[in-house]
This record gives structure tokens, C-alpha cells and sequence, in this order.
């Protein structure tokens, strides 16, 4: 059964045409060049993104007549004063007006500008947290090998979160700074004797040399501030996965040591970031133009050039300083905080998956008949082979056991065929084609994996069982039955529709093992990969699973990986592994007359007697 053709959202031309090797890809990736391009593009292309672009202009915009209101408000205000001082009231009630409609339109600008820098910033953090988690869906399985989960996590949720931030407020405080800086002076000129630019102007230029000494400074800080976060993340998660071991090996404060000293790396960067912002020098530069400002401006009203109301606009305008000096002490410290979250992110998202999905590839029902041809692989270059020169053949239908000592790769042989890893050396066969040569989706939904440390989601029974599948309740009732998980699931307090817990910790291994067999007989595979399925199982439950196993092999290839005789028995063929390499091949009965490490196996699992096995095999027969 093909389930690629049942995702009706994913189709092959709303898919990335762009070369590039994923697993997974539901869209095109607009972000994909921006990405290879370095931080800076890609912020921008997310920025200018659709209407984003639109958004922009609005806060610049806005941002901009709001700057000119409040100055101009400043000067009218001089402009009253001095009409009173001249005790000329016939324009006061103009004037409060024009007071009055700049004072009340500022706010309601910066109201409208907060509201579109907010939506801005919420889009943005959408459009890359789809952008991260879609692109770790196409990840292949080595790179998550790779991987702490805690780390993961930590980019995925305050690095993201830090480019929200950035927008809303650091990167709309800086056009608002920037106009602050900028336009107060624009009226100082237009307004006042030229020579009071004399004070500002001194202070923008040592604020733009501090702020450039200060951003140099905090740099560094920002990127160990978040790798030392994710370091302290990683070590919580990994903690918490493993709680059971802690507790039962009384092991918290060790743990809670190891906690503790990631928490004090990331409190030394912090207090690093304080006392580069506690040097900051801008807040004294302000003070000191302020006062020589001020010192000007009465030094030119004793000449007569300034009246009073002309001296406290020109203040309350030189003022107006103290916003861009005041805010840029964090504004961008943010900033810094937010391209090294971006910079992390794209060194995930960078990494190139070995595996790709193939989209021009083949989609068909496959028959179910593998080959190996000189396979050979490792999981890393620099390691060594797992598997070596593996060459072997399963007909469609048949079923294949696969034994061996721990470590010999039996568990790597089974993954190799639905491509998580892709071989160094020779090549799969399914139905005679390479399976490179699928599409991945084809392929993948056509094999089934049940393995012995089974997964389930922190959802219904109904839900797991199902797993992406649209099916009714009867159509789970009755692989749940056949899976031998009707009647415990019928005792849950809420039936199928009850929770199971973070990776299903409320059942026990041997009903989520139950579940996961049930999941694959409503997937309906053509191959069928049992990596030690039934060993939580009581032999009881067992020999009632049995039957419905032997009826879902049936017309199906499937693959076993197990030392139980009651499995083997059941196979065409049995493939006998030893450190990655195939040492004997044939029945069981062959094999126990043959191979050496066959019965190494099974002689010294069971504490009998070769002729008593052989004995026993004939009477199963």
C-alpha cells in the first residue's frame, strides 16, 4: 500500500526543485540560497519576506512622523513660552490646539507602530520555526545520532525565540533611536542658531565610537551566553530522560553537580555581559552634552541671540537624546543575542543529509523481493565497518531470520533497507531495482519496523495505532485483536482513547510492544522487519501473538531478528552474523549440523544437547 498517495497536501510540485539532498521537503524552500548566503541574508530574506516587506515601510514610516511630532511639539511649546514672556496671549488657544493634536497623534502613531512591529516579530518567529522544524524532519538518521536532544531543543525554542526579539523591540528601538538621533537635530537647524548643533553633534560622534567599542565587546559574550545555555539545556533533558537510572543508581547529586556547573557558565557570561554594561560611557556622554548644551544656550541669551522659551525647546530637544543613548545599552546586546541564536540555527540547518528523498524517483507497489550485492558500511568514515561484504537474497514472501551475537549488525543490516543509512560499499536491491533509485516516500511507507525498545507518542492508544492513517474504530479493534491489545486497551479508563504517557511510560514493554504490532498490521507492509518484537511478551501472550504474526507474513517478506526457536523455525532462510560478516546461511536444521556459531547460539542458550535440538526441530517439522 502506497501511503504517499494518501497525503493530499504533499505533492510533487509543491515540492523544492532546488538540488539539494533532504529526506522531507512538503514546499518549496524559499530560504534555501539566503541560507547558504550567511546570517545577515537570511534575516533580511526572512524580513523582506511576502508582505513582511510591507510591514517594514509601516514601522519605518510611522516610526519617522512620530519622531517629527515630538520635536516639533518641543519647539511650538518654545514658541509659546515666548509669546507669554512676551506677554502677547493672542495666539495662547492656537497653539495649545497645535500642542494638543501632536501631543495626543504621537502616542496613537506609536500604539499603531507597536501593533505592526509586534505582528512582525510574531511572523517572523513563525516562518523560521517552521523553517528549523521542517528542515530537521529532512535530516537523515546520522545527523540526529549525532545530536543532544536538549541542544535541539534549545534551538528550536529560544534561539527561534531571540529573532522575535529582534524585531520587536530591538530592531524597531533602533529606528527609532536612529530618528532620535537624527531628526531633533534637523530642527535644531532649521530653528536655532546654527552654533547649538555644536553639543550634539560632539555627542553623536563619541556615542557612535562607544557604541562601536561596546558592540565589539559584547560579541563574544552573546555567543557564549547561548552555547552555554544549550550546554545547560542539554544536560536537563538528558537528565530527565534518563531519571529512572538516576534514581535508581542514587545518583541526584552527582547529576545535580553537573546541572549546576553548566548553570554557573551560563550566570559568568551573564555577569561578563554586566560588566561590559556597566562601563557603558554613552549615559555620561549624554549627561555632559546636556550640560554644555544647556551652557551654550544661556551663554547665548545673555548676547541676545536666545529667548527663554527658544532655550527650553532647544533642551527638551537635546534631550530627546537621552532615548537612542538609554536604550542602546540592551537594544543591542538583543541584537547580538539574536544573530548568534540565527547563526546556530543555520549550523544545523546547513548540514547537508546524506540521504535524499528522491522525487523523480520510482513510486510503485513493490513485491517485496530483496538483495544484497557486496554491501559493506560504517556510521562515520573514521569508524570501522559495521557490516562487510554482505551479499545475500530474500524472496518476495519469504521470511528471513537473522541471528548473531550482540553487536554482530543485525539491528544496521534492517535499517539499511528502508534507507535511514545509505551503504558505503556495494548496493540494496527491491524488486530487482536499487532502492536509491525509489522515492523515499514510496519505499519507507511500504516496509513496517517493529523493534524491541518501542516508541509511542504521548497521545491515544487510538492515535498510535493509526500513526498518520486515517482508519475507522472497527479497523483498529481488529488489528488490536489480532495483535493480542484488545483486551488490556479495553480496561484503559477511557479504552483506545486513552493517554499513554511520554513514550508510552504508563503501559508496560510488553503492551507497548503489543501496540506497535498492531500499528503494523493496519499499515499493511509488503516487507516486514521484526527486530526482537515479542521479547517483552510472557510466553502465554506470545503463543496467541504467534498466530496472528504468522497470518500477517503471510504473502509478505519479512525479516526477523530474534533467538527464539519458536520464530526461527518459521524462516526460509537463516543468516548467522559475526562481527558484521556472514559466516553460515541456511535452515536451522542445516545450520545446527554446520555452523559453529550457529550453535554456539542456541546449544549454550538452552543447555542441551545438539542431538536433542535436532530432535526437536525434526518433531516441529
Amino acid at each position: 500500500m502506497d501511503n504517499s498517495k494518501k497525503n493530499p497536501q504533499i505533492s510533487k510540485k509543491n515540492r523544492t526543485s532546488i538540488n539539494q539532498t533532504v529526506e522531507f521537503s512538503p514546499e518549496i524552500d524559499r530560504f534555501i540560497k539566503a541560507r547558504q548566503q550567511g546570517t545577515r541574508q537570511w534575516i533580511l530574506a526572512h524580513l523582506f519576506h511576502k508582505s513582511n516587506k510591507y510591514f517594514i515601510f509601516i514601522v519605518l514610516m510611522t516610526t519617522i512622523l512620530s519622531a517629527n511630532l515630538s520635536s516639533a511639539s518641543l519647539v511650538v511649546l518654545g514658541m509659546t513660552i515666548s509669546e507669554l514672556m512676551e506677554g502677547n496671549d493672542s495666539n495662547l488657544i492656537f497653539y495649545v490646539i497645535i500642542i494638543l493634536i501632536l501631543g495626543v497623534s504621537a502616542p496613537i502613531l506609536r500604539l499603531f507602530n507597536f501593533l505592526v512591529r509586534e505582528t512582525l516579530a510574531q511572523r517572523l518567529e513563525r516562518d523560521v520555526r517552521k523553517e528549523f522544524f521542517t528542515n530537521l524532519l529532512g535530516k537523515s538518521q546520522s545527523f540526529h545520532d549525532k545530536q543532544k536532544i536538549g541542544e535541539v531543543m534549545a534551538r528550536a525554542t529560544d534561539d527561534v525565540r531571540m529573532l522575535n526579539f529582534m524585531v520587536s523591540p530591538a530592531l524597531s528601538l533602533i529606528i527609532e533611536s536612529f530618528t532620535s538621533l537624527i531628526i531633533p537635530l534637523i530642527y535644531i537647524a532649521l530653528f536655532f542658531p546654527p552654533q547649538l548643533l555644536l553639543a550634539p553633534l560632539i555627542f553623536i560622534i563619541l556615542f557612535l565610537f562607544a557604541l562601536r567599542s561596546y558592540i565589539r565587546k559584547i560579541t563574544p559574550v552573546t555567543g557564549i551566553l547561548r552555547f552555554s545555555f544549550g550546554r545547560m539545556n542539554a544536560t536537563l533533558t538528558e537528565t530527565l530522560n534518563g531519571i529512572e537510572v538516576v534514581k535508581s543508581s542514587t545518583q541526584e547529586l552527582a547529576e545535580m553537580k553537573k546541572y549546576v556547573d553548566k548553570a554557573m557558565n551560563y550566570r559568568n557570561a551573564y555577569i561578563k555581559q554586566g560588566h561590559i554594561q556597566a562601563k557603558y560611557l554613552p549615559l555620561l556622554f549624554f549627561a555632559l552634552s546636556v550640560t554644555l548644551g544647556l551652557t551654550h544656550a544661556i551663554y547665548l541669551y545673555y548676547q541676545g541671540v536666545l529667548n527663554i522659551g527658544q532655550i527650553i525647546a532647544y533642551v527638551g530637544l537635546v534631550s530627546l537624546l537621552r532615548f537612542p543613548t538609554f536604550i542602546s545599552i540592551f537594544v543591542f546586546a538583543i541584537i547580538r543575542l539574536a544573530v548568534t541564536g540565527a547563526q546556530r540555527l543555520l549550523d544545523f540547518m546547513n548540514q547537508e543529509t546524506e540521504i535524499d528523498e528522491n522525487l523523480e524517483g520510482i513510486e510503485k507497489i513493490i513485491e517485496g523481493n530483496i538483495k544484497f550485492e557486496n554491501v559493506s558500511f560504517s556510521y562515520s568514515k573514521r569508524s570501522k565497518p559495521i557490516l562487510k561484504n554482505l551479499s545475500f537474497e530474500v524472496k518476495a514472501g519469504q521470511t528471513i531470520a537473522i541471528v548473531g551475537t550482540t553487536g554482530s549488525g543485525k539491528t544496521t543490516l534492517t535499517k539499511l533497507i528502508s534507507r535511514l543509512y545509505d551503504v558505503d560499499e556495494g548496493k540494496i536491491l527491491v524488486d530487482n531495482l536499487d532502492i536509491r533509485n525509489y522515492a523515499l516516500e514510496s519505499l519507507r511507507s511500504q516496509i513496517s519496523y517493529i523493534e524491541q525498545d518501542v516508541f509511542l507518542f504521548s497521545t491515544s492508544v487510538f492515535e498510535n495505532i493509526t500513526f498518520g492513517r486515517t482508519s475507522s474504530m472497527d479497523d483498529v479493534e481488529m488489528v488490536a485483536k489480532e495483535a493480542q491489545a484488545h483486551g488490556f486497551i479495553s480496561k484503559l479508563p477511557n479504552g483506545y482513547y486513552s493517554e499513554v504517557g511520554e513514550r508510552g511510560v504508563q503501559l508496560s514493554g510488553g503492551e507497548r510492544q503489543r501496540i506497535a504490532i498492531a500499528r503494523a498490521f493496519l499499515s499493511d507492509p509488503r516487507i516486514l522487519i521484526l527486530d526482537d518484537s515479542t521479547s517483552a511478551i510472557d510466553s502465554a501472550t506470545e503463543d496467541k501473538i504467534q498466530k496472528a504474526i504468522r497470518n500477517i507474513l503471510k504473502n509478505r517478506t519479512t525479516i526477523l531478528i530474534t533467538h527464539r526457536l519458536s520464530q526461527i523455525r518459521w524462516a526460509d532462510l537463516i543468516i548467522v552474523l559475526k562481527r558484521g560478516e556472514i559466516v553460515a546461511k541456511g535452515t536451522h536444521e542445516e545450520l545446527l549440523k554446520t555452523s559453529e556459531e550457529y550453535r554456539k547460539i542456541f546449544v549454550k542458550k538452552f543447555d542441551v544437547d545438539l542431538d536433542y535440538l535436532l530432535k526437536k526441530c525434526e518433531e516441529e517439522l
